[in-house]
């Protein structure tokens, strides 16, 4: 289609809406804009055209032959543009939600909980693609992510929905009876570091500890560095939402903490975007990450 010949479509919306209404201060109001903006656009399309589209009729206007033709294709064209867009939306009401998650927190924090959602909403249907890689929600076609760090992400919005209160974890038999009252006690010990996490370096170092003096296996995702550490090989170090099930069970044992204000999971989102079921979901997670605050 060759659009450079088609005038502007704010000027055929407004000549629709006034020769439908035959009144410029109605299609004015409409449309939310000046009765002068209308009549701006009708004179604008009307000089474009070379030809007459609204004369006046009483109060109001009333469209010439040329503007009953023309105002009757607009309509038909307006029309079945509403009718695509609600189709569209239609479709998109009955398309799952699909969000992405880290897989850490997916496995440890949203599919202990997730039961309670299905079973308060069973309409809104889910899809939840775990994945450490960045995306693009735009393009990937994500309603929602879940992801760690500041908030701080370009051209999307972020709402901090559990803050990092980390922890210093190791398996007991690892610890034996040593008492432990600071993260710095603990430089004798190996420790287990997530390569995808750079920010846990630096609230290590905040503590007082140099890696660069300790004994430190680097991982490539977090669950192997959880798994490491269940099975006595060092010490990580987890934010304690993620690890409640090893502390419950005994694998792991808290032996500091520290919060790192601002940094945590974040409900990420595209501006003015919003799924059906995605309100209900954000405000489900929202509940439950408050729940969940030590």
């Amino acid at each position: 289609m060759n659009w450079s010949g088609i005038p502007s479509l704010a000027a055929l919306r407004a000549f629709e809406a006034a020769a439908r209404h035959q009144s410029l201060s109605a299609a004015a109001r409409e449309l939310n804009v000046t009765h002068a903006a209308i009549a701006q656009h009708v004179r604008a399309l009307e000089e474009d055209f070379s030809e007459s589209l609204l004369v006046r009729q009483g109060r109001g206007v009333a469209p010439t032959a040329a503007g009953l033709v023309l105002a009757g294709r607009l309509s038909e064209g307006f029309q079945s543009i509403a009718d695509a867009v609600d189709d569209l939306r239609t479709q998109g009401a009955n398309r799952p939600l699909n969000i992405t998650v880290t897989p850490t927190f997916a496995a440890s924090w949203l599919m202990p909980r997730i039961g309670d959602f299905w079973a308060k909403h069973p309409e809104v249907r889910l899809n939840i693609n775990p994945g450490v890689e960045l995306v693009d929600l735009r393009r990937d076609g994500f309603d929602l992510a879940v992801r760690y760090g500041e908030g701080d992400w370009p051209r999307l919005d972020a709402e901090l929905l559990t803050e990092a209160q980390y922890l210093a974890l190791a398996h007991p038999d690892l610890i034996g009876d040593r008492v432990v009252t600071k993260v710095s006690d603990l430089t004798d010990l190996p420790w287990l570091l997530d390569s995808n996490v750079m920010e846990r370096r630096r609230i290590i170092e905040q503590e007082g500890i140099d890696l660069d003096t300790v004994k430190v296996t680097t991982l490539t995702t977090n669950d192997l560095t959880l798994s490491a550490a269940v099975a006595g090989l060092g010490v990580t170090f987890q934010p304690g939402s993620l690890v409640e099930r090893e502390i419950r069970s005994g694998q792991l044992k808290p032996l500091a903490a520290l919060r790192e204000r601002g940094l945590g999971y974040h409900l990420v989102t595209v501006p003015g975007r919003m799924h059906p079921g995605q309100r209900v979901f954000m405000s489900w997670l929202r509940k439950k990450a408050r729940e969940s605050q030590p």
